[in-house]
């Protein structure tokens, strides 16, 4: 395997109790990489080996060109550099919030802290808690003190294992913009494990489909969730990331205006608000189950969004009665799971113009 100083190159194998774990991956040296798939799928066991912690893991952990582990060395994980956030915080109970911090941060000599612990206490919104014991913060805020704890210990590639896991879903709604914050104001790659496909949208760049030890597929976000040949098991988050900004706000129907666009085109989505502000960046997933085509803008419709679309292509999927319309929206690409009946009872074609429609409420 050669060295790439823009990439990180894992090739690992090992038999595990239920399958044989056999990966090849190449992810972006900067950004957000998701490892996405099932339970029991081997998405913890590849986090660990990066970390050194899976001795008994076989194979390569190139990062960046500096060669972890190959058939002649194995760097012990105390040397690699890199921080982790596992599912439970693990904080130290008899200590404060500060003094779990600086316990991070004494692990690191002076002369290699890139993160101060200012921008650290910034970043995760935790300057409130730091005189509190973990006893008395709520799950939430313990995850968000680990996180804060891990990055004052300056690493190279932050390793985070299915952090929310543990949250319930207001405690994880919480979290999450703060993930967000640390991938734009940070130059610090990050390798996150998930089985929740509401946080792979949220925050990756890089998304790697696993399923039972391998890798289904691999590449940027948007071109895999909207990709034809999804692997089977995933054809449910068959899906276009569009990535907005809020340009309205509705106070009587507590609808926010969405623009997105490329090469001077544009087009607007209406979503319900939540917490936007005007300006806002919002990102969205709109499953290709959600879209529907007509031939004309249906007014009478309850359907909110209605957007003008040109077919790009039809493509027949594994299952007959299926077909897959990739459809160009103010020059990105959207991808519509219809029926054969609808496609042949509108003799749609490739280069028709349509109008893609798409329920404001399924674009939570």
């Amino acid at each position: 395997m050669t060295s790439d100083s823009a990439s990180f190159l894992i090739k690992l194998n090992a038999q595990l109790d239920q399958f044989g774990l056999d990966i090849d991956l190449t992810l972006p040296a900067r950004g957000v990489s998701v490892l996405f798939g099932p339970s029991g799928c081997g998405k913890t066991t590849v986090l660990r080996a990066i970390a050194g912690l899976a001795p008994q893991v076989r194979g390569v952990v190139n990062i960046a060109g500096e060669v972890w582990q190959d058939e002649a060395r194995f760097v012990p994980p105390h040397l690699r550099g890199v921080g982790m956030v596992f599912q439970q915080p693990s904080l130290f109970a008899h200590l404060s919030v500060e003094q779990n911090l600086l316990f991070g941060l004494k692990r690191t000599p002076a002369e290699q802290r890139r993160i101060a612990p200012e921008q650290a206490i910034e970043l995760l919104g935790i300057a409130h808690l730091l005189a509190r014991k973990p006893a008395l913060l709520s799950g939430g805020e313990q995850q968000r003190v680990a996180i804060a704890r891990a990055l004052l210990a300056s690493p190279k590639l932050l390793l985070l294992d299915e952090p929310l896991a543990a949250l319930d879903a207001p405690r994880k709604a919480e979290l999450l913009p703060y993930l967000a914050k640390l991938n734009r104001e940070l130059d610090l790659p990050m390798v996150y494990v998930t089985h929740a496909m509401d946080e792979v949208s949220q925050l990756a760049d890089f998304l790697v489909l696993m399923n039972q030890g391998g890798v289904g597929m691999q590449g940027a976000l948007s071109s895999v969730l909207s990709h034809p040949d999804i692997p089977s098991q995933f054809s449910d988050e068959l899906s276009t990331i569009v990535d907005t900004h809020v340009v309205a706000i509705d106070e009587q129907f507590h609808l926010s205006t969405l623009a997105f666009g490329r090469d001077g085109a544009c087009a607007q989505l209406h979503v319900p608000t939540k917490n936007h502000t005007v300006g806002q960046a919002q990102r969205l997933r709109v499953f290709a189950r959600d879209i529907s085509l007509a031939h004309s803008e249906h007014h009478d419709s309850s359907i909110v969004n209605r957007l003008p679309a040109t077919i790009l292509a039809l493509i027949p999927t594994t299952h007959p009665a299926h077909l897959l319309v990739q459809l160009d929206v103010a020059g990105l690409t959207f991808i519509a799971r219809i029926t054969a009946y609808s496609q042949a009872s509108l003799q749609l074609a490739v280069g028709q113009p349509v109008w893609a429609q798409i329920k404001a409420v399924a674009l939570l």
